[in-house]
């Protein structure tokens, strides 16, 4: 019996979100940086001794073929990668779907590292990024962005060039020790509540930038002047002017798009600030998920937010990227 884990890691943005869009990057090259979290998505591959696909996720599929799988991504992905017998394959993640972290993305990545594992190939990190890119933008044409396959595929807090030709640079942030540890230290993440498809959020901002909206262009293009400066600060390891620019970034981001925000997230931000956070934003498209913030008094702030229901979701920075590996 051969069965195979493979996990990708699901990310927080750190400044520049949203110009990892073709629509953005392929006229005007995009620009953020963002870290992965110790929170995953995991894909359980077992390859032998299956008559049918098996396949388990918030419904449970058992098909035939690979073109009857209703799962884009999952039938999408077989179709492309893999070549040998029927499998069973199942999926868990440690946060809800829905809640701005790029587990879709984080999911793909997975899939295609537990595929090419069992098809005994090995895969470079962006090779990997690049194919869970091509499913999600050209295959199933998703309003979504580069950003979450490149980060649950290196791991990491980098910076992430997204270049008009399509390619991308990735570059590894040294970060001080002092400053990282003030990272985790200060930075908290609490969820709303809410859940929400970011296709509904980004389909606005994709539609919009294609039709040359000057609005959004000029909105995309001070987010990614945004993300120059939080590099330039996380380097510099300068926090506090950094969760002053987290702020700045999120009223930048409300502006971008209609349901970016809703009055229970605007009430939890304000309690926030009440608090003693200097700056905080949703991270994702916006519209729901997980709030996060830099809390110059991380008790105070803890206890307001479960005070006001707001659960903490308690996370570390991950320095590995997507990995599988094999039980006999």
């Amino acid at each position: 019996m051969s069965i195979i884990l493979a996990r990708a890691p699901l990310r927080i943005s750190l400044g520049g979100g949203g110009t990892d869009l073709p629509s953005y990057y392929s006229q005007h090259g995009g620009f953020l940086v963002a870290g992965a979290i110790d929170k995953y998505v995991y894909i359980l591959a077992h390859t032998v001794f299956q008559k049918h696909y098996k396949l388990k996720y918030s419904e449970t599929e058992t098909v035939d073929r690979i073109d009857q799988i209703k799962h884009p991504i999952l039938r999408e992905t077989l179709n492309r990668h893999w070549r040998g017998e029927p499998l069973e394959l199942s999926a868990v993640a440690d946060v809800p779907a829905g809640t701005g972290m790029g587990s879709s993305g984080a999911f793909t990545v997975a899939l295609l590292k537990a595929v090419n594992h069992a098809r005994r190939t090995t895969i470079a990190p962006g090779r990997l990024a690049e194919a869970a890119s091509d499913i999600e933008i050209n295959i199933l044409h998703e309003p979504c962005g580069k950003q979450d396959p490149y980060v649950a595929a290196h791991g990491g807090i980098c910076s992430y060039t997204f270049e008009k030709d399509g390619s991308v640079l990735v570059e590894p942030l040294e970060i001080a020790h002092e400053t990282l540890r003030a990272m985790r230290n200060h930075m908290l993440l609490f969820y709303t509540g809410e859940a929400r498809s970011s296709a509904v959020v980004l389909s606005d901002q994709d539609q919009r930038t294609r039709g040359g909206d000057q609005d959004m262009v000029a909105n995309l293009d001070r987010t990614k002047q945004m993300g120059y400066t939080s590099r330039d600060l996380l380097l510099a390891g300068d926090l506090e002017a950094y969760a002053e620019l987290m702020h700045e970034h999120w009223l930048n981001k409300r502006e971008r798009s209609p349901g970016m925000a809703t009055e229970h997230i605007d009430r939890l931000y304000t309690l926030a600030r009440r608090s003693g956070v200097i700056g905080g934003k949703l991270v994702g498209a916006g519209g729901g998920g997980f709030l996060l913030v830099y809390a110059q008094d991380p008790t105070g702030t803890r206890q307001a937010m479960v005070a006001a229901g707001a659960q903490e979701l308690p996370f570390d920075f991950e320095f590995v990227g997507a990995t599988s590996n094999e039980y006999l």
